[in-house]
Parts: C-alpha cells; sequence; structure tokens
C-alpha cells in the first residue's frame, strides 16, 4: 500500500446501497474485511432491489479476480477509477495513479474496547478498521457506512467515520431547483430592449435579453411578487436570449379542471404543466395538503375522459409503511395495492361529486372512473413498457436514483409521467433528502423541454390541518 493514499474500510450497507461504490474512490485504496463479504453472501437471494445489488458486487468482484494469484490478490487488485481523476492528469498517468482492493486474507489483531462487548457484525469491522490503523502507521484510515450508530460507535472509539456520499445530488437541499422564481419590479425596464409579443393558437409569447435570462431553465416559471396578473412558463433559452408563454389561469370556473380550480400560484402552475400534452414528465413536490394528487388526478381524468389523450391513468407507490407492517394481504395485486392507495381513494371522492343523479348516478360515475384508473405495484414494474398512459407515481421520494431510472424508462410513445412527493418525510431506510430518487430526477431534468417541476408551498387543507402544520 503506498505511503499517501488512503484507506477506505467499506462496511456492507455501502455496497448494498451502491454496487459501483469500490470503483467511486478514485486513486486511494479500499480494504473489504470478510465480514463484509459473509454479509454480501446472506444477502444475495431474492428478487429485491438489495439482492440484485448484492449480486451486482459479487460479479464486479469475481470480474476483478479473474485470473488473479493468490499473491496478487494479497498485494490488491488494480481498480478503475469510475469516480474520474482530475482532467489535467493525463491518459498515461491516469493509468498508473489509480487505487487497490484489498481483501482481509489473514486474521487481524483486534482489541477494542472494553465499552463495545458482544461479537456483532459491526464491531468486527470496527476491530478490523483500527488493526488496520495500527498496522499502517501514518496512513489515513477511513470506515465508510450508511448506518449512522456504527458511524457514532467509530466516533467514540477514535476511529474516522464517514458516510457514502458519492451518490448525494446536492450539498444542500435548500439548493435544489424549485421550478419558480420571481422577476424584479425593473424586469420590463431592463429586459425591454429588443422585445417581441405575439400570439399562436391562443397562447401568448414574448422573447424577451438581458442579464437575469442567463440563470432560467426551460420550463421554469416565473411571476411578479406584486403583481398577480402575469405569470409565465420559459420555453426556449439561448444565451441571453428566452422565449416566455403566459401561463394559462386555471383559477376561474371557466378554465376549472374536472371542477377543480387553483387556489394559489403555484397550483396554477402546477395545472399548466399536467395539461401541457408537450411536457412528457413533471415532477410536484410539497408537503402534505398542497395539493399534489388531487391536482394530478384532475388532470388525468380531463385528458383521458374528455379529451382521449391517454388510455388510461395508471396509478403506483411505494409500499413502505410508516408504522408497523399489516402482513400479507390477499386478493390480486390490485386489491393488494388498496390499503396503500387511501390518498387516491380520498381525492376521488372529492372529484366524484356527482350532481344530480342520486346514489346510482353517483355509483355509476365512480364505476366509470376506476375503470379507467389502474393501480399496479412497483415492485412488478420491471421489463414492462406503457404506451399511451397517464402515470402517477406517488411517495417517490422513498425511491433511489436507481429504482427511478428503472421507473422512468418504463415509458413508451405519448406516456406521461408525474411523480409525486414529499422529501421531508423520506421512510426509506439509508435515503436522506439529498440522495433521493426525487431529488435525483428533479436535478437532471430541470434544464429538458419536455419536463416541469413546480414546488407547492401553500397548504390547502383546513384551517384546523394548517394551525396543526404550523404549530404542532
Amino acid at each position: 500500500m503506498t505511503q499517501h493514499k488512503k484507506i477506505f474500510v467499506l462496511d456492507t450497507n455501502v455496497l448494498m446501497h451502491d454496487p459501483t461504490a469500490i470503483f467511486r474512490f478514485k486513486e486511494h485504496d479500499i480494504f473489504l474485511p470478510m465480514v463484509v463479504l459473509e454479509e454480501l453472501d446472506r444477502g444475495k437471494k431474492g428478487t429485491s432491489e438489495v439482492a440484485r445489488n448484492v449480486r451486482q458486487v459479487s460479479r464486479f468482484l469475481d470480474d476483478l479476480m479473474a485470473d488473479a494469484s493468490h499473491e496478487q490478490i494479497e498485494h490488491g487488485l488494480p481498480l478503475p477509477s469510475w469516480g474520474g481523476l482530475p482532467d489535467e492528469l493525463h491518459e498515461e498517468e491516469e493509468v498508473r495513479d489509480h487505487g487497490s482492493l484489498f481483501f482481509q486474507t489473514t486474521i487481524l489483531p483486534q482489541k477494542l474496547p472494553d465499552t463495545l462487548p458482544g461479537n456483532t457484525p459491526d464491531n468486527d469491522i470496527l476491530g478490523t478498521a483500527m488493526a488496520l490503523r495500527k498496522l499502517y502507521k501514518g496512513r489515513d484510515v477511513t470506515l465508510v457506512s450508511k448506518d449512522i450508530n456504527l458511524r457514532i460507535k467509530a466516533a467514540v472509539v477514535g476511529l474516522r467515520a464517514e458516510d457514502y456520499s458519492n451518490d448525494q445530488v446536492l450539498d444542500d437541499v435548500d439548493l435544489l431547483y424549485k421550478g419558480h422564481t420571481a422577476l424584479p419590479p425593473d424586469f420590463w425596464d431592463s429586459h425591454s430592449k429588443d422585445i417581441e409579443s405575439w400570439q399562436e393558437e391562443g397562447h401568448t409569447y414574448y422573447r424577451v435579453s438581458g442579464p437575469d435570462t442567463k440563470q432560467w431553465h426551460v420550463g421554469q416559471c416565473l411571476y411578479f411578487e406584486e403583481d398577480a396578473g402575469f405569470e409565465a412558463i420559459v420555453r426556449e433559452r439561448v444565451g441571453d436570449d428566452a422565449m416566455i408563454e403566459v401561463a394559462r389561469d386555471y383559477r376561474t370556473p371557466n378554465h376549472s379542471v374536472w371542477g377543480i380550480m387553483a387556489r394559489n400560484r403555484e397550483q396554477n402552475f402546477a395545472l399548466n404543466m399536467l395539461m401541457d400534452p408537450q411536457l412528457d414528465f413533471v415532477t410536484l413536490l410539497g408537503a402534505a395538503g398542497t395539493g399534489k394528487t388531487l391536482l394530478t388526478l384532475a388532470a388525468g381524468l380531463t385528458q383521458v375522459l374528455d379529451e382521449n389523450r391517454y388510455s388510461e391513468i395508471i396509478m403506483t407507490r411505494v409500499t413502505v409503511p410508516v408504522g408497523e407492517d399489516i402482513g400479507f394481504l390477499p386478493g390480486t395485486e390490485e386489491e393488494k395495492m388498496t390499503p396503500w392507495m387511501g390518498a387516491l381513494m380520498d381525492n376521488l371522492e372529492v372529484l366524484n361529486r356527482t350532481e344530480g343523479g342520486g346514489d346510482w348516478g353517483r355509483a355509476a360515475t365512480d364505476d366509470l372512473l376506476r375503470s379507467r384508473i389502474r393501480i399496479h405495484s412497483v415492485n412488478f414494474m420491471r421489463g414492462r413498457t406503457f404506451l399511451n398512459k397517464y402515470i402517477i407515481l406517488d411517495e417517490a421520494q422513498n425511491l433511489t436514483a436507481k429504482q427511478m431510472k428503472t421507473l422512468i424508462t418504463r415509458a413508451g410513445p405519448g406516456t406521461k409521467i408525474v411523480c409525486l412527493g414529499n422529501i421531508a418525510q423520506i421512510d426509506t431506510p439509508y435515503l436522506t433528502e439529498t440522495t433521493s430518487g426525487l431529488t435525483f430526477v428533479v436535478d437532471k431534468f430541470k434544464s429538458w423541454r419536455h419536463a416541469g417541476h413546480i414546488t407547492l408551498m401553500r397548504g390547502e387543507r383546513s384551517r384546523l390541518a394548517e394551525f396543526a402544520s404550523d404549530e404542532l
């Protein structure tokens, strides 16, 4: 092991979370304790995402060890650095300055403090890392784990420990793209040079250029803080030149969507995106009660039943329970998913306010709505292709970036995907606000012309819910 390189001891959950983690440490060395290999072996069975990741890790390790002798394994297997070395390095330097992968081939003398009783896998990994620190004095030995408690124990015994942050989309969730921005009061004065305005198919467009346009993204929503009468969406941007379209006002009964009207600025922008056939991918972020599901369902029903733009609505979500799991459920896939779809049923009751016709009319309308809405489990999405569908992915904050990619790539021609979520309510272990798949897609799609994103700020439930949200 080279003196200037760091040694990273990887915990099992890092490899379970990201199979390519062994390639992400640039020129530094990686050490895998034998207990990590044992835990990987125990987690390889099944069809879950974790089991698939474990099997991929095993394939990577098998490829690296192909035709390697025992002596080569003891001296470290060279690692290709997928993390990427600095651009200023020459190609021959990149090849020479790589990290190595080391396995535990001998029993290391472990002396754990008496404050860590028991022979658990976590304590075994801690003991291995401490033994490496004594064996390679002067080298920086760091334990990398997604387990907060293991990192706390490492800090207690004086060992450096870090979270695996290569999958982190942003350093701070406050930097996440919100999808809307307020224009300065003097915007028209500072951007009035060579301004163009025209109407096309009932829509009003402006072409503007100036200093502020450099910061805009295609699909970004613009408004004046004081003047509620102007709301627009960026449609094109090349350098300082941008084309914006005046947003349609969905606050009036004449422009309601399935009887639903926007109650604030962000909801109006959301309906503009949901009703736009040119947008194939829409993400809505917001706390409970901001209207994400209601607006999405209303727009979906209008485009499926009234406009025949899509053949049906498909709704799915990750089945991560907040409390204790309720066990196995009988019935078909849709019947098993029904308890998880309480939000869908609640919003259908609001949307199914049939005036006249009595109970029979309401029942007939309810049957019609349900016949065009399909409920699917995320677990059975792999390998499918959805044509001309309106897909609603609820509670998307509980998906990893890899799971999100798997679902979005299921979309065929004519399909629109709407992702809903609140990154402040993540229930999946080892996922945070900055590593959630929802944060990942919001950041990656923010400049694509066929995608839209808006963060809903105001809750629109009841005065009770609003007071409880503020005070509790």
